[in-house]
């Protein structure tokens, strides 16, 4: 998987590529990572990226012409990337999506900033626009790595252990149930004892009560609609 970073500012995202997990999914070339910068395209003598909003409003907004010179030119050397903006202003990005997307062979992550991008470029090469969350934060840098994280994790042998990803929260329809490591009783908190019986049909049951109980407090939506699923 190839997974390309249009951004302003890409070294707010290298960073996230030199440790752990990802990095040696690159090492492996399960997946590489580069980068765009719209700068590099702009015709503007100054080196401009951005200008006001027609119409008035605050902030500035990026101009069309550097950013669909990009697009342009990834798309004449890859045809078949996946083009993906990031915008407050889209449905939210969901497990489901991570699993479908990590079936594409190059994913393009175009990350705005100031007050957004102009409308026309999206109009023209987004083939899905999504959000993380009902928040607004000051750029799409954050928001592409976080969904290039939940794809590279589903893409085969990136993770170490394929079955981790089966009982992680959102692969069902509850949230994962608490889960606990030794020493058994750390400053006066013990693990619960029902996890210490060896009993593995009992405890998936009980793991499956905590898991309800979890959903229920922190994500009664979920909740709600699991339940109702199963019946």
């Amino acid at each position: 998987m190839r997974f390309s970073f249009v951004t302003l500012f890409p070294n707010l995202i290298k960073g996230y590529f030199t440790d752990s997990i990802l990095k040696r999914a690159i090492d492996e070339k399960r997946i590489s990572v580069d980068f765009f910068n719209p700068r590099d395209f702009t015709t503007d003598k100054h080196n401009r990226v951005d200008a006001p909003m027609v119409g008035g409003g605050a902030g500035m907004l990026m101009t069309p012409q550097p950013l669909m010179d990009t697009l342009g030119n990834i798309k004449k050397e890859a045809p078949d990337a996946h083009i993906i903006f990031v915008t407050p202003v889209a449905k939210q990005f969901k497990q489901n999506d991570a699993k479908r997307l990590a079936r594409k062979n190059h994913i393009v992550f175009v990350s705005g900033r100031y007050e957004g991008i102009d409308e026309r470029v999206i109009e023209t090469y987004a083939d899905e626009v999504f959000s993380i969350g009902d928040y607004i934060l000051t750029g799409g840098e954050l928001p592409s790595l976080v969904m290039c994280d939940a794809i590279s994790r589903n893409i085969e042998e990136v993770l170490g252990n394929i079955d981790s990803l089966n009982i992680e929260s959102y692969e069902g329809a509850f949230l994962e149930a608490p889960s606990f490591t030794k020493p058994i009783n750390y400053h006066g908190r013990e693990v619960v004892s029902e996890f210490l019986k060896g009993n593995h049909s009992k405890i998936t049951d009980f793991k499956r009560d905590l898991a309800l109980c979890k959903t229920k407090f922190f994500r009664p939506d979920l909740y709600k609609k699991g339940i109702t699923h199963e019946k």
